[in-house]
């Protein structure tokens, strides 16, 4: 993708800007140049540079492009293979084996066709940006982030660092181990090296570590010390499953948080991210949580559901000052990368666990997915609002159909629907009709620009018959029904 360039005038649209005052503009206009947005008002700007293109798209609502702070690029391939199972035999019986069978070089490489095949459903449901949470070594770091260069998504990569497990009596065995060597501390200052901010300084390389189930807390502790030097932010998985936390006391003699507070994973010149946290000493943890300012909790309720996880306490953290973005996870524990149906499910979710209805609800799931996702990758000053002077990711969304009736962008400060409970409510990823990333409009129409659709759904239609004949992994099938 080149830079930006050129300038769009969006007009006649509903804006909701999540900017610190939540403005939202019910007939606007915003005027993008060279990648920023140059005006965002409900006036039509005084001038505008020669050869503007000019989109009047009455009926539709933009928001800011949403962001991902939890995903796996490569399980795009491995959709409905690990179906109905609790999160440890997911991994060990499924998940890892068919990972570590992962293959091939340049446009052949499993990794490069699973990273555009999960690029181009996160673009078409309106992703602009994105965490890539445990990128492993069969994936090919090099093909991930030619996949994000050649197609417009902003993206941090978490480079997973791994250590063997050293708890026998947990019965974790991880196939992807044979690679080991490749999954050290100085393959991600190399990846760093080599990768951080490249493509137009929309690809970041972040660090990535798995959930604590064994290795010792220095192997953490040393990862921890990395990022800190080298200014590279970590993401990592934690207190997801309920075996986490009694894993935590009985084998570290701490609590989650305790243990990443002494790992050193907490605090730095770069962010955290950790993603799940279902599974707290809730009193001691949000304390510390609270106290690291520039830590994230990565929500993953539809991860945490299908797997039997649990609910995280989002309303506790919200309450707590902690920053709580959002995340879809993967596609084996999610079945897709749509954040706007994610956004639903934290918008209701909440209320019920709690039996209490003004708990988390459509704007602070909005704000999770854009906001609040900026500040985990420390992006906020960049993106995750529509502001001038921001760099321009945007999604916009048609709300013309009989599902979004009777909104009416005019009767709105009248008492009519509020647009933030339209998109929360009743919008899909397939109601998405344009996106842009710096500026450069990458889906048009409902339709792809950056990369043939058609062409990406064939390489991993025939990639994943390889990996499932390597691995010899099968999806399992549902007693009681036939399959003629």
């Amino acid at each position: 993708m080149s830079p930006p360039s050129g300038s769009v005038l969006l007009k006649d649209v509903t804006i909701i800007t999540v900017d610190a005052t939540r403005r939202i503009i019910l007939n606007g206009c915003i005027l993008i140049q060279d990648g920023r947005f140059t005006h965002v008002s409900s006036k039509a700007p005084d001038q505008m540079p020669e050869n503007t293109r000019i989109l009047s798209l009455p009926g539709r609502i933009v928001i800011p492009g949403l962001i991902n702070t939890h995903a796996h690029l490569s399980q795009s391939l491995l959709r409905g293979l690990a179906e109905d199972l609790p999160l440890h035999s997911w991994l060990c019986d499924r998940i890892w084996p068919l990972e570590a069978a992962y293959t091939g070089e340049g446009d052949s490489s499993d990794g490069y066709i699973a990273a555009r095949l999960t690029i181009a459903e996160m673009l078409l449901s309106g992703t602009t940006c994105f965490l890539e949470a445990m990128l492993t070594h069969g994936s090919g770091f090099p093909n991930v982030a030619r996949a994000v260069s050649e197609m417009g998504i902003r993206a941090c990569l978490g480079k997973l660092v791994k250590f063997t497990e050293t708890n026998p009596a947990l019965n974790i065995s991880d196939a992807r181990d044979k690679d080991l060597s490749h999954m050290s501390i100085p393959s991600l200052l190399s990846a760093h090296a080599s990768f951080h901010g490249t493509s137009n300084n929309r690809l970041h390389v972040w660090a990535a570590a798995g959930t604590p189930r064994g290795a010792p807390l220095s192997s953490f502790a040393e990862v921890g010390k990395a990022c800190k030097s080298h200014a590279i932010g970590l993401t990592m998985h934690c207190a997801e499953a309920p075996r986490d936390l009694p894993i935590f006391h009985e084998l570290y003699d701490k609590s989650p948080m305790q243990f990443c507070r002494d790992a050193e994973l907490l605090s730095g010149p770069s962010r955290t991210v950790l993603a799940h946290m279902c599974h707290l000493d809730l009193e001691t943890d949000l304390r510390i949580l609270r106290e690291a300012e520039t830590t994230t909790v990565a929500h993953n309720p539809t991860s945490n559901l299908k797997l039997a996880s649990g609910i995280a306490r989002v309303e506790e953290m919200v309450k707590a000052g902690v920053n709580v973005a959002m995340g879809t996870d993967g596609a084996p524990c999610n079945n897709g990368y749509d954040m706007l149906r994610e956004m639903h499910l934290a918008s209701v979710l909440h209320k019920g666990n709690n039996l209490e209805a003004s708990s988390i609800g459509a704007h602070e799931a909005l704000e999770m997915a854009t906001i609040k996702g900026a500040k985990a990758l420390g992006l906020e000053k960049e993106v995750g609002s529509i502001e001038v002077g921001k760099k321009a990711d945007l999604v916009v969304l048609s709300a013309r159909g009989s599902w979004a009736a009777p909104w009416d962008p005019g009767y709105v400060a009248e008492g009519g629907m509020d647009p933030v409970s339209l998109v929360i409510g009743s919008c899909t990823g397939r109601d998405v009709t344009y996106v842009m990333v710096d500026g450069q409009i990458l889906v048009e129409d409902g339709k792809l620009l950056c990369a043939d659709e058609e062409n990406i759904m064939q390489a991993a239609r025939q990639a994943v018959k390889g990996i499932q004949r390597r691995s010899g992994v099968k999806a399992s099938r549902k007693a009681g029904w036939t399959y003629e």
